[in-house]
């Protein structure tokens, strides 16, 4: 059947619009009078979005306690360093102020406020929470899907993992998303923000089930971005513009387009973590590295699906011809579609053997050793 059994949730409470952080303080108080604000390094302090924020939290009377460095990759350790300081201060309620990294970080930091154990327990299913701590999060990234979602990525160098956990407590309570709280992301961040929700959308796409709305819903979320974000790389500070890729990241990933699906793929995502993993690479460069590699991968197993991608996006009935503009695309926006292009100096034996230990592959199209070795080669 097409149409696979499913069930929706998604509790979060979107707040989207120019200004909506102006009512952060009176929302955030529902749950608190101790706040943990979780920030990256210093962005949100030179653009003013940290001004912003705090003076809402002090209009409200709340006591704020402050963690910032949470990095573009998030790394376990920020984790329980806040989650030690959360527990010390005995915070009522999390705001996180960055990008998908600060609100992936904030919802482990809150499942370890709550718990009992290290955090990393969660990340590898060796513990199953039970309860968290309420998260509202500020977003200053178009990218991830994670102001609507339970997920949550981190890495752990120590362990030469970087997991997800996808949990209903992880969904955030509220999520404020102003456009023009993006305008200060530079062009590659912006680009890379752009393939993330294309492969989000793909993930979900290429996943088990193939209900005819989603698709066409899926698809034209993929043609949005592609519609805008040409003309956002060439004009950065339009806020309209913005607030276009802002919409389609969120839908991406919020639950929509796995509406009448078992579940998304992920092996494009498992092979671009371990990239991010070994050479610190943006999240969503290594997506544009692996999606066109992963779909030539697959061009003779599930020819008919690429054709409808190709068909829906791109009004193709060639498969190679598909593949060709997905990646023309990446290349147009400036999102490197090589390893050996994406700025890092690597190894092709280190990568592949990196993905054999850690067995990367997908929920619905399983990857074996020989699949990574042609991977490798494809993307290299």
């Amino acid at each position: 059947m097409s149409v696979q059994n499913f069930v929706a949730y998604n509790p979060t409470r979107l707040h989207f619009g120019e200004n909506v952080v102006d009512t952060l303080g009176s929302v955030v108080k529902q749950y608190g009078k101790k706040v943990l604000l979780v920030y990256g390094k210093g962005s949100v302090k030179k653009y003013g979005y940290y001004d912003k924020v705090v003076n809402q939290l002090q209009q409200a009377g709340l006591e704020i306690f402050e963690y910032s460095g949470i990095k573009p990759n998030p790394i376990i350790e920020d984790v329980r360093l806040a989650t030690a300081l959360g527990k010390e201060k005995n915070v009522d309620v999390i705001v996180a102020l960055g990008g998908g990294s600060v609100v992936d970080s904030s919802k482990i930091i809150g499942l370890g406020i709550a718990g009992d154990v290290d955090p990393w327990e969660f990340m590898t299913w060796s513990a199953k929470p039970e309860k968290t701590i309420p998260l509202v999060a500020v977003l200053t990234l178009a990218a991830t899907g994670t102001e609507m979602n339970g997920a949550a990525v981190v890495q752990n160098h120590e362990t030469g993992h970087k997991s997800g956990f996808v949990h209903p407590l992880n969904f955030p309570k509220d999520s404020f998303l102003d456009p023009a709280f993006t305008v200060s992301v530079p062009a590659d961040y912006t680009a890379y923000g752009i393939v993330d929700l294309i492969a989000h959308s793909l993930e979900a796409f290429y996943g088990a089930g193939e209900p005819s709305v989603v698709d066409r819903i899926t698809t034209d979320i993929i043609k949005d971005a592609m519609e805008w974000g040409p003309k956002l790389m060439n004009d950065l500070s339009n806020v309209e513009l913005r607030a276009n890729i802002m919409l389609d990241a969120t839908l991406a990933l919020n639950g929509l387009t796995n509406y009448g699906k078992v579940s998304g793929d992920w092996g494009v995502h498992g092979l671009g973590h371990e990239l991010s993993l070994l050479y610190d690479l943006a999240h969503g460069a290594t997506l544009s590295m692996a999606y066109p590699a992963w779909l030539r991968l697959h061009k003779d197993r599930i020819p008919n699906r690429i054709q409808k991608m190709g068909q829906l996006l791109f009004n193709t009935n060639d498969v190679d011809d598909a593949i060709n503009q997905l990646e023309a695309f990446f290349e147009k926006i400036q999102s490197p579609v090589r390893i050996s292009k994406g700025g890092k100096e690597t190894n092709k034996s280190e990568v592949l053997n990196q993905w054999n230990r850690n067995q990367v592959s997908g929920m619905n199209h399983k990857l074996s050793n020989t699949d990574h070795e042609k991977l490798v080669e494809l993307m290299y």
